[in-house]
């Protein structure tokens, strides 16, 4: 058998290989499970539209590149059709292209950088700041506040608060202040918004504007504790008059939050199944502050070590303390 036959079958099977292990690869996948893949938001169309141009200069790098390296190894293999130049040196051809290509590329990806970090700034995203100029209303203002393992959000401007339940009007832009009780959190909403750290003592920053109707997946994506796996928020996103008349059910709510009450909210508390999570009608104003400070001054909700030594048997207690008012 002659090399050329050779080669010709190595090629033809390791095709083969890469096409069934890339079919293999790929089966599992659900297109509407890879929620980057699907913006439904401002914020992430933006972020979504910068991740695609890179990707797509970066392929003009790779794909030549790749193409050219298998045409070298081919051309000037042994038994190949390229000349032998032994005393070969130095083309000023090769480089220009060696060298100003990736200049090039790189001065492209700079500039993309800039203006995508301008655009989605969390603590000042220009998109945020078109939008809210071009719909001429006052955003909506939510605080978030990260318990060992739980999400709550306040909305101090309607006085209510509810957890693991994030409502927001379509159409509106949503303002965050994040914070955290214990241990550093990240949150993010991957079709509407990115990941920003919630971190103890501090106050972040993050907002949004979705463009859809819709339930959207949010959750924390740093590694907190025993109930981290528990630790997911759903994302309602829905008209205006179906906001304000949420607003409206919530506040006739008899349960309010005060400072007090969330000194026995904040008790890290495992969220397993789909129970029902408190609402408040009223807040206590300045929530967000307080916790704040309180953390700050060293404040602490410890986590019982039977908690995370058999959780399991915790559940069953935490389901009784929950009955007798201890959260």
């Amino acid at each position: 058998m002659s090399v050329k036959n050779s080669w010709k079958k190595v090629r033809h099977g390791a095709t083969l290989l890469a096409v069934g292990a890339l079919g293999l690869f790929l089966s599992g996948c659900s297109a509407r499970g890879i929620y980057l893949m699907h913006p439904e938001g401002a914020i992430s169309k933006t972020s979504f539209h910068y991740f695609l141009l890179d990707v797509g200069i970066m392929l003009l790098i790779i794909v030549p590149t790749t193409l050219l390296a298998i045409w070298a190894t081919m051309r000037y293999r042994k038994g190949g059709h390229g000349a032998y130049q032994p005393q070969w040196s130095h083309s000023t051809a090769i480089e220009i292209v060696v060298w100003g290509i990736p200049l090039i590329t790189v001065g492209v990806l700079s500039y993309l950088s800039v203006k995508a970090i301008y655009a989605v700034n969390p603590y000042n995203p220009e998109v945020i700041a078109k939008a809210e100029k071009k719909a001429g209303s006052t955003p909506l203002e939510v605080d978030v506040i990260a318990t060992d393992w739980r999400w709550l959000f306040v909305y101090p401007q309607q006085h209510i608060a509810t957890t693991n339940q994030l409502v927001v009007p379509r159409g509106i832009p949503v303002r965050f202040r994040l914070t955290s009780t214990s241990v550093v959190n990240d949150f993010i909403i991957p079709q509407l918004v990115g990941m920003i750290d919630v971190m103890p003592g501090m106050r972040t920053k993050q907002a949004l504007i979705a463009d859809h109707r819709g339930n959207y997946l949010g959750f924390s994506a740093d590694y907190s504790g025993a109930g981290l796996s528990w630790m997911h928020f759903n994302t309602h996103v829905v008209g205006k008059r179906k906001f304000q008349a949420w607003v409206s059910s919530i506040q006739k709510t008899p349960q309010s939050l005060s400072y007090k009450g969330f000194n026995r909210f904040a008790r890290p508390y495992i969220p397993v199944g789909q129970k029902t999570q408190p609402i408040f009608g009223h807040v206590k104003p300045g929530l967000f502050d307080f916790v704040v400070r309180e953390v700050m001054r060293g404040k602490t909700w410890n986590t019982p070590m039977n908690m995370t030594e058999n959780m399991v048997a915790y559940l069953k207690k935490q389901s009784k303390l929950q009955k007798e008012g201890y959260y």
